[in-house]
């Protein structure tokens, strides 16, 4: 199958509208007189969010009135989700990095039909990085063909995670050996590029993740050849009643089976189900 017409339309015009969100954020990063609150306990948001997400539902809604919207900055009450594209976007992912002047941060957005991913860009200003996707098109950084890496085997394997999770009591067998991301990105999103792109070989968070995380970024490791799943190894449906998945595991296919195979037994709730979380 090849990408269609349409979704290369819409990837056009999300490029053309990020590009210039991208600016907008970036006259932001690094001023000592940015705005700054928290909506809740240890979750920032700036002045800078909430103007590029203004930005973007102006330009995107304006262009394409049919499609529904889903952002982290805008009230869950749209009924505009209701649709069957929807753009879902992260204006900042790693918010506390844009704060801090650290370059790890980004702006992801993509396009969901039916609760399936066909459109996505995650681009890193700072890092002078734009990640893309199309279904059935690839995915490239800077218009460069990306891979996920070969690598086949959890020894040696390079790891975005948290650290401390693999040394967890509650583990029936001791973890090989892995290269760990230190410090991490703060973004999600940019965590899941780097696989795609094979900079580092998988990804993993045993907790709650919401769909504007997850939706650009899964896209574009699906379209480098690898997976991007919860850790059951369940393919993701993105816009459904509650916005978020039970967690994410992302490398390339022979290396997300051998991690699913460790991880499978961890009980997490799905947001979506009634269903009782583990204490793990």
């Amino acid at each position: 199958m090849r990408a269609s017409d349409v979704d290369i339309n819409d990837l056009h015009l999300l490029q053309e509208v990020v590009t210039e969100a991208a600016s907008i954020a970036y006259r932001h990063f690094g001023s000592k007189s940015l705005k700054v609150w928290d909506k809740s306990i240890d979750n920032p948001v700036s002045e800078a969010d909430l103007e590029v997400n203004e930005y973007m539902r102006r330009k995107l809604m304006s262009a394409r009135p049919a499609y529904g919207w889903l952002s982290e900055e805008t009230t869950l009450s749209d009924h505009r989700r209701d649709q069957d594209k929807v753009w879902v976007l992260d204006p900042i992912d790693g918010t506390k990095a844009f704060i801090s002047g650290s370059p790890f941060w980004c702006i992801g957005a993509g396009l969901v039909e039916r609760g399936v991913p066909k459109v996505a860009i995650v681009a890193a200003p700072a890092l002078d990085q734009c990640y893309t996707a199309v279904k059935h098109g690839g995915a490239r950084c800077n218009g460069e063909i990306i891979r996920v890496s070969d690598q086949s085997c959890i020894q040696g394997c390079r790891m975005v995670a948290t650290e401390e999770m693999f040394s967890h009591k509650s583990w029936p067998e001791t973890w090989p050996e892995m290269v760990f991301a230190r410090p991490k990105p703060n973004a999600t999103l940019l965590r899941l590029c780097a696989v795609a792109s094979g900079e580092w070989d998988a990804a993993m968070a045993l907790w709650r993740k919401s769909d504007w995380d997850l939706a650009p970024g899964s896209l574009i490791v699906e379209e480098a050849g690898g997976l991007a799943t919860t850790h059951l190894g369940e393919h993701y449906r993105f816009n459904q009643l509650i916005p978020a998945q039970r967690s994410l595991l992302s490398a390339g296919t022979k290396l997300h089976s051998l991690l699913r195979a460790r991880v499978d037994h961890v009980k997490l709730s799905n947001p979506n189900a009634n269903e009782t979380p583990s204490s793990f």
